[in-house]
């Protein structure tokens, strides 16, 4: 099965030049990459948050797996949902699933479904593959949504993917693997609100707390649509030994709107 690219036109340019012009804007080639087990990339479109995931993209040491964790926005299909055959497609280059990685994190936990009907029309994704593929296109691709977790379920979750990536580090199926939380920060909010709250949930994500990151996001009502997805991604990384959390890059949709009354936090983090 080919999914093919939903937002392309929309959150980015829908012809191949112009998206190659485009990511090659917002990205650094010459910063020296790191190795790294995580990172949380913003997902709007890319005049907006482009110059934050590229900043991210730029650092990352590139591996021979990604796992993408993103939000569900649709609403379809399962809570976790894990599309686990075929390909990813979008204007500059065609993704292939990582099977067998996909096939040993379904039968990992009981909460991972192999669903690709999630997959149809999520953007939260899609958006992080331009990217990639301006960096690498052996790399292979493992795509999962949360729609809706306890921290608990996100523990369990993050801890059965730290354990299929050791498993399958160990076993020499894959070189390495690097785990990408999508996530946007604070919605629709004044400039000062957005960077006042964001930097309460931008903290926990420095301190690795992902229980923390949970409990205040609910307490503060942070509209992070992605935090599902990051304390996933980070219960995996302090699992696989994660030592370090950087934020690189924090910006609003002000920046490029002029509104301020009305924004999108975006930030860019890596994790090792």
């Amino acid at each position: 099965m080919k999914r093919q690219a939903a937002v392309a036109g929309h959150f980015y340019m829908g012809d191949r030049d112009g998206l190659q012009r485009q990511v090659s804007d917002m990205v650094e080639d010459q910063q020296q990459k790191v190795k790294v087990l995580g990172a949380v990339c913003p997902h709007a479109g890319f005049i907006y948050s482009g110059k934050v995931a590229g900043a991210v993209y730029s650092r990352i040491q590139w591996p021979s797996c990604i796992i993408l964790i993103g939000p569900n926005h649709t609403g379809l299909g399962e809570r976790f949902a894990i599309m686990s055959k075929g390909q990813w497609e979008f204007p500059t280059h065609t993704f292939d699933i990582d099977e067998s990685m996909a096939e040993m994190l379904v039968k990992s936990s009981v909460l991972l479904k192999d669903d690709p009907i999630a997959h149809s029309y999520e953007h939260s994704l899609e958006v992080q593959l331009p990217f990639v593929a301006h960096f690498s296109t052996d790399v292979k691709i493992v795509p999962i949504t949360v729609l809706h977790a306890s921290i608990q379920e996100c523990n369990q979750v993050g801890t059965a993917i730290a354990r299929v990536v050791q498993m399958a580090i160990t076993n020499k199926d894959v070189k390495d693997v690097v785990i990408i939380a999508s996530s946007d920060m604070s919605h629709y909010v004044t400039d000062q609100e957005a960077r006042y709250k964001d930097n309460l949930a931008i903290e926990k994500i420095l301190n690795m707390d992902p229980e923390g990151l949970y409990k205040v996001v609910r307490e503060e009502h942070i509209t992070m649509c992605g935090v599902l997805p990051v304390a996933v991604m980070l219960y995996a990384c302090i699992e696989l030994g994660a030592t370090k959390t950087e934020l690189v890059k924090y910006t609003t949709s002000a920046e490029t709107s002029g509104d301020y009354n009305h924004v999108v936090g975006y930030a860019g983090m890596l994790i090792r």
